[in-house]
């Protein structure tokens, strides 16, 4: 009973992708401090965000930030909240290759879906590959609200997950993927989502109110 039970897991694990391969979590924010971020294309202090009551926040317009470190496979998860009207992006394996982070890097959508035109479009709602692939609708929490999402990169898989759902599962580099980005804004640019490594990235460009805490991440090698 017991060795059947263990092939099972086994077999889940695999299933999932994750068997072996999964390291240690990792915290990508200390609570107390900006280290480990950085502007956008520069190696200058985060200007307009700051920690406040151990959260990761900006209280208008700030740079866009990267992480330091890069990554290549992974788990990414992290808690966070936006004033009303609030809109935002998480981005993932972006390179520093053109003047805008969006035009490298794909993008998981944070959004007041009740308090912006943006969360009309299921493709531009919360938790949305923005542009690319629609998030499912009455998952994201009200503004002000504290929301946990957790993305995946497997090699070209990606799964965007909002408090405990999977909104979304898509291939970067597959047929459809590459359909869908020529027909959209980002076919302009040519290496969008074609990188395999890069930065975690933050919107920060926009108004209003964005906090973010419990950011970690582990990588799967």
């Amino acid at each position: 009973m017991l060795a059947r039970r263990f092939l099972t897991i086994i077999a889940v694990l695999a299933m999932t992708g994750c068997a072996g391969r999964t390291q240690a979590w990792k915290p990508l924010f200390d609570g107390q401090t900006v280290q480990g971020w950085r502007s956008y294309r520069t190696a200058s202090y985060p200007t307009g965000w700051f920690v406040r009551g151990g959260a990761l926040t900006k209280a208008g317009p700030a740079d866009d930030i990267i992480s330091v470190e890069q990554f290549e496979d992974f788990e990414l998860e992290f808690d966070w909240a936006l004033s009303p009207g609030g809109n935002a992006g998480v981005f993932y394996r972006a390179t520093e290759e053109y003047d805008k982070v969006y035009w490298s890097a794909p993008e998981y959508q944070l959004l007041d879906d009740a308090g912006h035109r943006d969360g009309r479009n299921r493709l531009t709602a919360a938790g949305a590959a923005y542009g690319l692939y629609a998030a499912q609708e009455g998952v994201v929490k009200p503004a002000g609200e504290w929301n946990h999402s957790r993305i995946v990169a497997d090699s070209g898989r990606i799964e965007h997950w909002l408090n405990g759902t999977k909104l979304l599962e898509y291939e970067l580099w597959s047929p459809d993927w590459e359909a869908k980005v020529k027909d959209s804004k980002f076919g302009a640019w040519a290496n969008y989502g074609r990188a395999r490594r890069g930065h975690i990235a933050i919107q920060g460009d926009h108004g209003g109110e964005l906090a973010f805490r419990n950011i970690r991440i582990r990588e799967l090698k």
